[in-house]
């Protein structure tokens, strides 16, 4: 059964959203609207503007004078504004959740725990950095004339005004992401929101208005993917940070560099891989590909779609979990007993449709699901898949979707050429019980982020980031400070 929505949050959907810049609403100055649809019931739930160029100069005009203001601000004001946002998110913890489910189908668990509860201790744990962000002194050893001496430091200064394109998988958290990385580091901020997505990062910019954030140091800017190109080629932006597919993404690269080599941070996605080793408990495998591949329907760039189990257990694996995802409950996202619920959008269910297309005409196995399920909204069914061979295509497209492709081997080395058979290396894992093995094999494997027993979990004092196709720079840590500062060097004789 459905939760019953707050009246806050059926308010909230009822207003005529518009833009947030310079610290309020405003309607956007297009006049055109995009429509925002509920995907497990194909409903429209709300609507959003579409910005102009004109609201995109406002936009940008905001957030240099944001900056020129709140990059004066002193590091402990920035950690504060931060933490009291944090504290507002957990007070509108329930509001925010289901605003977030409504626009993207995730489950309201997935919703409340990892959307509002991690992205309130992601914000605590930047804020931890406003007051930590240094250079370093140097000794020069330039010779001495006539007894002159020689120092010199760093110092680490905000980079300008940043521009952060969220995805609509996880459009609070990721947005988080982008604004407390900017934030801290004494950067203004302007969120450009999937138009899929675009409801949950407008009602946090009205809490970080109350949370004490200035006026102009963090807009919202709706649209379609032209906003967002507007906003990267305008003369007056400083960096984008980007979350998104591939493709995009190095449009966006390309784009970012042409327009006066605006600085970049790509975290794109992949065809992550993870690979099984012969010792591994079946009913712990199962579990832990449900975690990496299966979590919010598959919709995570870092999830696992490449599994490589033992030719000795993969029959066991994978008919035991075809047997735990037939169990599972497909439902409402707004029911707290859902186990699975839709994927986000149409185009995406499409797109899913034809890859199951694909791989029937590829004579793989579909061991369970490959089909869409029939009805309003965007479901699909959880899908395993044994394919024939590493160049089949569900083992090298990016289907960032409930689809879990499988193959066997043989030898280790096998595994790990597989593992890194790929153009994209964001994220990978390895699944043992030997940790001495597995230390030796952590070297092998081509991935930004590796786990071990475990996949997708993040931490923000983990860096995070892909290589080689997979993007671009690094989140979290204390990696992140040098994607928004300058380092300027600085030497004094006397």
């Amino acid at each position: 059964m459905s939760i019953s929505l707050l009246p806050a949050v059926q308010a909230f959907l009822q207003r005529d959203h518009g833009l947030f810049i310079d610290g309020q609403a405003r309607v956007a100055g297009s006049g055109r609207h995009l429509e925002v649809i509920d995907p497990a019931s194909g409903e429209v739930i709300s609507r959003v503007g579409e910005a102009s160029q004109a609201d995109i100069e406002a936009a940008v005009a905001s957030s240099r004078q944001g900056f020129a203001q709140w990059s004066k601000a002193a590091p402990a004001v920035r950690g504060g504004v931060l933490l009291k946002l944090a504290d507002l998110l957990e007070r509108n913890r329930e509001e925010l959740a289901q605003i977030e489910t409504l626009q993207s189908g995730k489950l309201i668990q997935i919703s409340r725990n990892f959307e509002v509860d991690q992205a309130a201790h992601f914000l605590r744990y930047y804020a931890g950095w406003a007051t930590k962000i240094g250079g370093e002194t140097i000794t020069p050893s330039l010779p001495s004339f006539n007894g002159e001496q020689y120092t010199a430091f760093t110092l680490r200064e905000p980079i300008g005004v940043v521009v952060g394109i969220v995805p609509w998988n996880f459009s609070t958290m990721i947005a988080i992401w982008k604004l407390a990385s900017a934030l801290v580091t004494g950067c203004s901020v302007i969120i450009k929101p999937s138009e899929f997505t675009p409801l949950t990062i407008l009602r946090i910019a009205e809490l970080a208005v109350e949370a004490g954030l200035p006026a102009g140091a963090l807009n919202v800017v709706t649209g379609a993917g032209g906003v967002g190109k507007a906003l990267i080629e305008h003369p007056h932006t400083d960096k984008v940070s980007f979350t998104g597919s591939v493709p995009t993404g190095l449009a966006v690269g390309q784009t970012a560099m042409a327009a006066n080599l605006t600085r970049a941070t790509l975290e794109l996605g992949g065809k992550n891989a993870a690979g099984f080793l012969p010792d591994v408990d079946v009913e712990k495998a199962v579990a832990g590909i449900i975690e990496a591949g299966f979590l919010h329907s598959g919709q995570i760039c870092a999830a696992a779609e490449r599994f490589y189990v033992h030719r000795s257990q993969i029959d066991a694996i994978t008919q035991r979990l075809c047997e735990r995802l037939g169990q599972l409950k497909i439902g409402s996202p707004l029911d707290e007993s859902a186990e699975f619920g839709p994927v986000t959008n149409k185009q995406h269910q499409a797109k899913l449709g034809q890859l199951f297309a694909k791989a029937r005409a590829e004579n793989c196995t579909i061991l369970h699901g490959g089909k869409l399920i029939d009805g309003p909204g965007c479901y699909v069914e959880p899908t395993v898949i044994l394919a024939n061979s590493a160049r089949d295509s569900l083992l090298t497209e990016e289907t960032f979707g409930p689809v879990a492709t499988f193959l066997p081997y043989d030898s280790e080395e096998e595994l790990i050429e597989l593992m890194n058979d790929s153009p994209f290396g964001l994220s990978a894992s390895l699944w043992t019980n030997d940790l001495g093995k597995a230390m030796r094999l952590i070297p092998q494997i081509q991935a930004g982020t590796l786990w071990v027993n475990m996949h997708t979990l993040l931490d923000p004092a983990v860096p995070f980031g892909g290589i080689k196709a997979s993007g671009v720079g690094r989140e979290f840590g204390g990696a992140f400070i040098e994607d928004y500062t300058e380092l300027k060097s600085v030497m004094i004789r006397y």
